[in-house]
């Protein structure tokens, strides 16, 4: 409820006050500055607030209060009053907001929606609200007797009660009508409660205990420690150990002390596929208080959302897990920060605000006074810049735990394998990948193949003319879908059904190209019908709690083989797993992004360290088409120091990230004519402002020049610092008169160029 206050501002010789307040909703950020009144003395930055403008009443966010001058409180309207009776939004994590929108070039609305989701704002996602009934009059023998045979719904109903003792039970289990006559008799007590929606879907967690630690992890355990004590003194550390080396045992002991001592701790992972593994892991670990742990991601509905935030908020919550947005978590007494998988690009969001969510979760560290840590087997390059010029501290998991070997990896040519899928058709299996699975199969282990394509073919080719179908509203060829009987556009979601004859020519000689892991789901139960396969990608796993499920089946030893995409690829952890085969290496690896290399290697390192994670050796076989590329070898060789070597100096003879920030500027509109000229209008004025030590290259059409119905051109710049660009870049932007239907973003430390 809101506190209704009276139109003016009370004297007293009280210092009058004002708040500058965010409006909700707004597309560009609306600020407007309220008089305080005497009833809500003590409003700070984080309160949210009811406010009029003009003659609509509106909500919004204070960001600063400031003492307001005698001849401006006549012309402020007051604040209405507070939609919540606490500071919704902690001062340090306030703070940090303003940071992600300097830094990040980013209206601070967007940045309030990603600290506000529209499911703590809007007031339709409430608390949940249930009914249940107790029984309250101690009912004798000849009484139930006599209910049996008078109204035997209304006896079931005593005798569950009964069984249960005191224990509340939910209304819905029974008939309403019974429900009414009991209650009636006073012989039932009903209410209504608050409940709290479960993320997990009921699931259980068997509780585990904590490792014994070999000698590496428990040196790093104590440089955490170190830092969690005296976080103010320490660095960002860098845990860089190799797959199965055992950083999440490091995670969980040292959370356990953070929490012995009273704090919190923020776990981000970087895809939604992870987050039930690590979850799982948690909440079994710190079973006796799995309440304490809350789990923020976009697969939650609008109500666990709700739910989730305000556990959070409330303080009852001590543990979040959850990807990038979690940075935006509303929890205070913070201990410590864990980035998992910290190369991920997953990390960066795309839209506004395009933060980077490794790199404001340092800056957060710092804010809060709390210790950071950043976990991977393949750092990414500029983590690994970072900790190599000792601005963090490097800490080394260099083998596996229990001793446990890496596996062999075996790179194979594609060019030289035998097309056995007949004339036109690809090569999905080499011969040894099929013997490989063959022999595990035999042994009772299992296998993981990766692709990171899905559907069933990645384009249809007219062996006619050479059309390929494309999508009507993006430069990018449609890809097969089969079970579902259609094309689909992976840019936009486009979807249309697959022709029978050229649309260019009309002939029926149309020919699929390529192929996804749905085609591989088809070869491999072809291939080896008595294995049990499953399929994990974003089209398999659309359904809530499939990819669980399927994840659980797995580890449970119920399936055979699993075919899947990059929500395979890191992260999970089967014992019994000793083959995993990587088809067509080179997908990533030859588009027009400097950072190709490293995602290649990350990619094929991380997905070979799910092979012979238990006692059983594992073997890795890669299928590729450039076996000698050196992001090949070195991920065959496990050796990220020597490609980290070798890939910074290409990134300091091209003036790249890490060596340089950059700062991706994207003009896109409808006509294509205008979107390229006002790119090219808008580089001759930087060329005229930019100091000259900022690099910047030519316009240029992005490399998906289309995408949803708009033309897309950009320019690349770099500097050694951020605010060396995005300083005078914003007075440009914001000095220039954009044409109305051109839209212009700026990406401060872009992960994808296209």
């Amino acid at each position: 409820m809101e506190d209704e206050l009276p139109q003016g501002i009370g004297g007293g010789g009280r210092l009058p006050m004002a708040a500058r307040v965010l409006l909700d909703g707004a597309v560009a950020d609306l600020e407007f500055d309220y008089s305080i009144p005497p009833a809500l003395d003590g409003v700070g930055p984080g309160a949210r607030v009811s406010v009029m403008l003009r003659n609509r009443r509106m909500t919004g966010t204070v960001l600063v209060v400031y003492p307001a001058a005698e001849a401006e409180v006549p012309r402020l309207k007051p604040l209405l009053g507070l939609l919540s009776e606490r500071v919704i939004i902690p001062p340090a994590l306030m703070a940090f907001g303003k940071w992600v929108a300097e830094y990040y070039c980013a209206p601070m609305e967007s940045v309030m929606r990603a600290l506000l989701p529209e499911a703590v704002r809007e007031e339709k996602h409430g608390e949940k609200r249930q009914r249940f009934v107790r029984l309250v009059k101690t009912v004798s023998d000849d009484e139930l007797a006599a209910l049996r045979k008078k109204a035997p719904a209304q006896a079931g109903i005593v005798d569950r009660l009964t069984l249960l003792g005191k224990e509340p039970v939910p209304a819905t289990a029974f008939s309403p009508a019974a429900l009414k006559s009991l209650a009636a008799k006073e012989w039932i007590e009903i209410t209504e409660e608050t409940v709290e929606r479960d993320p997990d879907g009921g699931e259980s967690f068997l509780a585990s205990r904590p490792l014994t630690l070999n000698e590496a992890q428990q040196r790093a355990l104590n440089a955490v420690l170190e830092a969690v004590a005296h976080p103010k003194e320490a660095k960002p550390m860098l845990l860089f150990g190799v797959t199965g080396s055992g950083k999440t045992e490091v995670y969980l002991q040292a959370a356990q002390r953070v929490l012995d001592g009273g704090k919190s701790v923020l776990v981000l992972v970087p895809e939604i596929s992870l987050t039930p593994q690590t979850v799982e892991r948690f909440k079994s670990r710190f079973a006796e208080m799995q309440d304490q742990v809350a789990v923020l991601h976009s697969h939650l509905s609008q109500g666990e959302r709700f739910d989730e935030w305000h556990r959070i908020q409330r303080g009852r919550a001590r543990i979040v897990i959850g990807a990038r947005s979690a940075i935006f978590a509303p929890l205070e007494e913070l201990g410590l920060i864990i980035v998992d998988e910290e190369h991920e690009g997953s990390y960066k969001q795309e839209q506004p605000p395009r933060y980077q969510a490794r790199d404001a979760a340092v800056v957060r560290a710092s804010l809060e006074g709390c210790a950071i840590l950043l976990g991977s087997a393949t750092p990414a390059l500029e983590s690994w810049h970072n900790a190599l010029r000792g601005k963090y501290t490097l800490l080394r998991l260099p083998e596996r735990a229990d001793d446990a070997r890496l596996p062999l990896v075996r790179v194979i040519d594609m060019k030289l394998e035998k097309n056995k899928a007949g004339k036109g058709s690809p090569a999905i299996l080499s011969e040894r990948l099929r013997i490989a699975i063959d022999q595990r199969l035999a042994r009772g282990e299992q296998s993981i193949l990766f692709l990171n394509r899905r559907g069933y073919s990645s384009s249809v080719v007219c062996q006619a003319c050479g059309n390929v179908v494309q999508c009507p509203h993006c430069t990018v060829s449609m890809t097969v879908h089969r079970e579902a009987g259609r094309l689909v556009c992976h840019v936009c979601g486009f979807q249309k059904l697959a022709p029978r004859k050229c649309p260019a020519c009309n002939d029926p000689a149309i020919l699929l190209s390529g192929y996804g892991t749905e085609r591989v789901e088809e070869v491999l139960r072809k291939v080896f019908p008595t294995a049990k396969t499953a399929r994990v990608d974003a089209d398999a796993m659309a359904r809530r709690h499939t990819l669980r499920d399927t994840l659980h089946a797995f580890k449970t030893g119920k399936l055979d083989l699993l075919i899947g995409t990059q929500m395979i690829a890191k992260g999970l952890h089967f014992p019994n797993v000793t083959l995993v085969g990587i088809l067509n290496a080179d997908l990533a690896l030859h588009i027009p992004d400097f950072r190709a290399g490293e995602r290649t290697f990350s990619l094929l390192t991380q997905v070979a360290g799910r092979a012979g994670r238990g006692e059983l050796l594992g073997e890795v076989i890669v299928q590729s088409f450039t076996p000698h590329h050196p992001a090949i070898q070195h991920a065959r060789q496990h050796d990220y120091e020597g490609f980290s070597e070798q890939e910074m100096e290409f990134r300091r003879h091209g003036g790249y990230p890490p060596i340089a920030h950059a700062v991706l500027v994207t003009v896109r509109g409808e006509r294509e004519n205008l979107a390229e000229f006002t790119l090219k209008t808008l580089h001759a004025q930087l060329l005229k402002t930019l100091p000259p030590d900022i690099l910047m290259g030519e316009p240029a059409p992005s490399p998906l020049v289309k995408s949803h119905d708009q033309y897309r051109f950009q320019i690349l710049l770099r500097a050694r610092h951020t605010s060396q660009i995005t300083q005078p870049l914003m007075a440009v932007i914001n000095a220039m008169k954009m044409p109305p239907d051109i839209i212009t973003t700026v990406d401060v430390d872009p992960v994808n160029l296209g």
